[in-house]
């Protein structure tokens, strides 16, 4: 029976007797993994056999998958939808599902959003998108499957997070993200708004060194004093107003506000709080963590899926330009009632004057 079956594999006799049991339940698994898979398709219709074969009609839509926080989408937008529900699927892709973001990392630019973003993904619950998407205020028009498809999977119990530090300061951002999901958790990091300032044009300056100074850029007119909120680098600073633009379609509590200064001073207290507002059990702790003296922030003991330390990269960190301590001031006077305002709204006094 050997050499008949050898025969009708085209298996040559002479192949040694272990390849030859190798090869031969190899073969077996296959055909067992495709009559199982066959069955299961055919087997479902068993139910319905011996009744009038229904009319040919367009396959219903699949339901938004399992723990969305996705509230109505387009036809397209869940056909386009992975299979989650396909075991081959599953194989073939890798365990879990792509989902809409639960949480978002809304702002602001300069402020750490890197940094807690790194942070939280060491914990196992929570899997993030490592690039900006920019959906909310770039890419709206790709639609939420375009979306959904940047997303990594995630089982049962984990967090999707994406960050975009844009999308505190765009108008439409609010109402957009608000109709993905009105429950979708925001995470705002904000920084004192002169540092923040100083630091935003210490990037620009790194890409463009022939660009203005920071104190001419500052002023409309710098005889008069009058500061030019038409600066991004200025306007971002101006926190709340851009919050109140957030709160026509988010309550208060739905936002959490991390202090940029107390993540570099108290990394682990501020991931406390993160990890509370996201529901997460508290494993991020001190000792994740480790000072970098160089860089002037905490670096992390090991970073996801390694085992050796991971400080954020060179453009982190860069050293400030010396700013005339005039202007300076005359920005903190400047920004002082808006800071005062902000705090109010958040309930947070975070010492910035």
């Amino acid at each position: 029976m050997g050499q008949r079956l050898n025969r009708c594999l085209d298996v040559p006799v002479a192949l040694p007797p272990l390849r030859r049991r190798l090869l031969l339940l190899f073969i077996m698994l296959f055909l067992w993994l495709y009559m199982f898979y066959s069955c299961a398709g055919s087997c479902a219709g068993l139910a319905t056999r011996g009744s009038p074969a229904p009319p040919r009609a367009t396959p219903p839509l699949p339901p938004l998958l399992p723990g969305e926080p996705g509230e109505e989408s387009s036809l397209e937008e869940q056909r386009a939808a992975p299979d989650a529900g396909s075991p081959i699927s599953s194989f073939f892709n890798g365990s879990g599902t792509k989902r809409l973001p639960q949480a978002i990392i809304i702002g602001v630019k300069k402020g750490g959003t890197r940094a807690l973003l790194e942070f939280l993904r060491v914990h196992p619950d929570v899997r993030a998108v490592g690039a900006e998407p920019h959906f909310f205020d770039r890419n709206y028009e790709r639609g939420l499957a375009w979306y959904r498809d940047l997303m990594p999977r995630t089982l049962e119990g984990q967090i999707t997070m994406e960050k975009t530090p844009s999308y505190f300061v765009t108008k439409e951002a609010p109402a957009r993200i608000s109709s993905m999901s009105k429950g979708t958790k925001l995470i705002v990091v904000v920084r004192d708004p002169v540092t923040r300032a100083i630091s935003d044009y210490t990037q620009t300056l790194s890409k463009k060194p022939d660009i203005p100074t920071f104190e001419s850029l500052t002023f409309k007119n710098r005889t008069t004093g009058l500061i030019d909120t038409s600066w991004s680098a200025i306007q971002i600073g101006i926190y709340a107003k851009h919050l109140e633009n957030w709160l026509l379609y988010f309550p208060i509590g739905q936002i959490l506000f991390v202090s940029g200064e107390r993540l570099i001073s108290d990394p682990a207290g501020e991931l406390g709080r993160v990890q509370d507002f996201l529901g997460l059990k508290r494993i991020i702790t001190d000792k994740h963590f480790y000072f970098n003296k160089t860089k002037g922030f905490p670096c992390l003991k090991k970073a996801e899926g390694s085992s050796k330390p991971h400080c954020l990269g060179k453009t982190k960190g860069r050293t400030h330009p010396d700013i005339d301590q005039e202007v300076v001031q005359r920005l903190r006077d400047f920004y002082r009632p808006f800071n005062m305002k902000f705090y109010q709204m958040t309930g947070q006094d975070f010492g910035w004057d």
